[in-house]
């Protein structure tokens, strides 16, 4: 089924659970409802997962956790979806953030020469933090919805498969015993 899919991937519950960072939500972590993989949990937690991502600051993890707790979506994957933006893809997901967020704010876009420096980083901030913000928020909304709606037909799909193969082991069952008679 596709609990087996996406639990192979998951990292152990246990280690979740004793992480310095995720300690700070105690009690709520040992919730059952934040463990099961359903086609609900499953779902916002990718849509919890991803939005989280694109929000950019440190500890993401711990928004996309105190998050699953809050809609009850499974934990696991919700933070695990946060390493998305890693230090490989964050420059390009966050510079694509930014792209979105010129579109809102075109006047950002024309002064923006990007250097490599804290320097830089101290004197441009103020010039481009609105597009990116607004970039970064667009960007994880629209993400998130997709991430939602592709579980959701990839699990419908999935579970219709198996309905069909079911009926058709039943059949051949069947045909078997009858051609045995």
């Amino acid at each position: 089924m596709a609990r087996k899919l996406i639990r192979k991937y998951l990292p152990d519950p246990a280690s979740v659970k004793n992480n310095r960072f995720l300690k700070i939500f105690g009690k709520a972590m040992h919730d059952p409802q934040l463990w099961h993989l359903t086609r609900y949990s499953v779902a916002h937690a990718f849509s919890l997962g991803i939005f989280c991502a694109f929000i950019p600051v440190p500890f993401q993890m711990v928004i996309a956790a105190g998050a699953a707790i809050l809609f009850r979506a499974n934990l696991l994957l919700s933070v695990a979806l946060v390493w998305i933006t890693n230090p490989l893809t964050m420059p390009v997901i966050f510079g694509f953030s930014y792209y979105v967020g010129t579109w809102f704010f075109p006047e950002s876009q024309d002064n923006f020469q990007f250097e490599l420096s804290f320097e830089w980083l101290a004197n441009s901030l103020g010039s481009i933090w609105q597009p990116f913000l607004l970039g970064c928020l667009l960007c994880g909304l629209v993400f998130a919805i997709l991430g939602h709606a592709f579980i959701r037909i990839f699990w419908r799909i999935h579970v219709v498969n198996q309905w069909k193969i079911r009926a058709l082991r039943k059949q051949n069952l069947a045909q078997s015993d009858d051609s045995a008679n």
